[in-house]
């Protein structure tokens, strides 16, 4: 241990970064990620070629080419009433800023939906801080493209929703705007990164809201908070305007409080010009695969029990449904952690040598490893990396989806480090992203879906997963799972519930 105390002294004196007293949190967190490092060391270099993260083809809804008619038109009133929600529930901590007036719309086919941007993405007039002190605030001078896309689109811009610093972690507990609370289970965590716009959906405030995923960071808030999450193909949806974090793996995706919302979001930001008749009128005939091993050992109980009753679901209504597994996987999370980790280093060098202190310590110190870890890995990260985005592809061979739980668990409590799941025990990172961060390293589309509730509440989420760039389709059998899930069958008992009671 003393030989690695003093080899990460001196090679962060070599590389001009001199903090070297901070050597105990950096054996610390190295520690803590020794399981993927060590697994990573035992692996033989493949001989395949590196990836290279390039988009998929542009998606195309099997309803196309004709246009369906837009969503509803949202009242002037209602995104009042959304605005003055988010005033009410400041002490949420969802967002960073909101809309002092009544957000003008242009008359798209979105109608006016009120929505929320992860402040991560440059809205113009506005300020972007990436929810870090470190950065200096500026005010944008021009919308992102995908804010630009949902302006022309019809979108009435409420705000701006917090968010775990710099997108890098997942319990939104933000030391610069504060600890983003979870509306469907106050003492568990939101999620993260897009913890803040998770939340503003969840409470009510807005129809849908926009955020990013590296690891799962659509996903994870979305299965913690009980919405619908989409991180679509990879590059289908511009980055220009977005601050990066590790841009092999980053995607931008939207957030909705149902699958119909995500979708009009998603063509706004493809740039379409109305909603395409994109729906599935039914599962018959469609394949899909439960994924076992590395999917389901270990899962917590009461989720293998919610993935058994989605599955007989599936198949009572005309699936056609089976169980695969996919080659490779176990070595997931040692590439995600070798490429996150450089990348994101790389993208943060400067702002971490300049002006470091200003950081969360969680933050700050994966930014700081990042620079200990041999270049050479990166590259064997990249062939691995390849051959699983093989190994995945070849499972749609059999099934046109593949479904999983987006988590292991239900969302963590607040302030757990590690979390134990049938006799094994997870860093809460690990715990959290190890079921969505396999396909970050892809680009295959995957969305969470609300299914049930643990007995005290807590959402409980599936994943489904498609072919590159069958986004649409993904979608389409994603909204025929809500329709059939307990949770929106209990929302629709109590809709109606509050409804015959308004009436009386």
């Amino acid at each position: 241990m003393n030989n690695l105390r003093q080899s990460l002294i001196g090679y962060a004196d070599w590389l001009g970064y001199g903090h070297g007293k901070r050597v105990e949190a950096w054996i610390e967190r190295l520690d803590i990620n020794m399981p993927e490092l060590q697994h990573f060391r035992a692996q033989m270099l493949p001989s395949c070629p590196a990836y290279v993260a390039s988009a998929a083809a542009m998606p195309v809804a099997d309803g196309a080419p004709k246009l369906a008619q837009s969503v509803e038109m949202t009242p002037d009133q209602e995104i009042l009433d959304a605005m003055e929600r988010a005033k009410e529930l400041a002490h949420w901590n969802m967002f960073t800023w909101l809309a002092t007036a009544l957000p003008q719309h242009e008359p798209g086919f979105l109608g006016g939906m009120p929505v929320a941007v992860k402040d991560l993405m440059a809205i113009a007039g506005r300020p972007l801080s990436g929810g870090s002190a470190a950065l200096n605030d500026t005010i944008a001078l021009r919308d992102a493209e995908v804010v630009a896309r949902l302006r022309r689109a019809g979108a009435a811009f409420i705000g701006a929703t917090n968010l775990h610093e710099l997108a890098y972690g997942i319990t939104s507990n933000n030391p610069r705007f504060g600890r983003v609370i979870n509306p469907a289970a106050p003492d568990r965590i939101p999620g993260g990164s897009s913890g803040g716009s998770a939340a503003a959906i969840a409470a009510g405030v807005v129809h849908g809201a926009l955020g990013t995923d590296t690891a799962g960071s659509i996903r994870v808030p979305a299965a913690c908070c009980g919405i619908v999450g989409f991180k679509p193909s990879y590059d289908i949806l511009p980055r220009r305007g977005v601050l990066d974090l590790a841009p092999s793996l980053d995607h931008v995706g939207p957030m909705g409080r149902t699958v119909a919302d995500t979708a009009a979001l998603f063509a706004a930001l493809l740039d379409l010009s109305a909603m395409p008749a994109w729906r599935y009128q039914s599962l018959a005939g469609h394949r899909i695969a439960r994924l076992a091993g590395y999917f389901d050992q270990p899962l917590d109980p009461t989720l293998r029990e919610v993935l058994a009753d989605a599955m007989q679901t599936l198949a009572e209504a005309g699936a056609t449904c089976s169980v695969t597994d996919i080659d490779g996987m176990d070595s997931a999370a040692s590439i995600q952690l070798n490429t996150i980790c450089a990348e994101a280093s790389a993208t943060h060098n400067t702002l971490l040598q300049q002006n470091g202190e200003a950081l969360g310590e969680d933050v700050r110190v994966r930014l700081e490893i990042g620079n200990f870890l041999p270049g050479h890995w990166y590259l064997k990260a990249q062939k691995m990396r390849f051959q699983l985005a093989k190994d995945v592809d070849a499972a749609f061979g059999q099934a046109d989806f593949l479904i999983c739980p987006t988590m292991r668990t239900a969302a963590p409590e607040v302030g757990v480090t590690s979390v134990d799941i049938e006799g094994r025990t997870y860093p809460l990172h690990t715990a959290v992203t190890h079921l969505t961060m396999p396909f970050n390293l892809t680009g295959h589309p995957a969305i969470s879906i609300p299914w049930s509730q643990t007995q005290d509440g807590a959402p409980l989420a599936l994943q489904i997963i498609g072919r590159r760039s069958a986004d649409w389709q993904v979608l389409a059998i994603a909204e025929l799972l809500e329709k059939m899930s307990p949770w929106t069958k209990r929302q629709t008992a109590g809709n109606r519930e509050r409804d015959r009671h308004a009436g009386n």
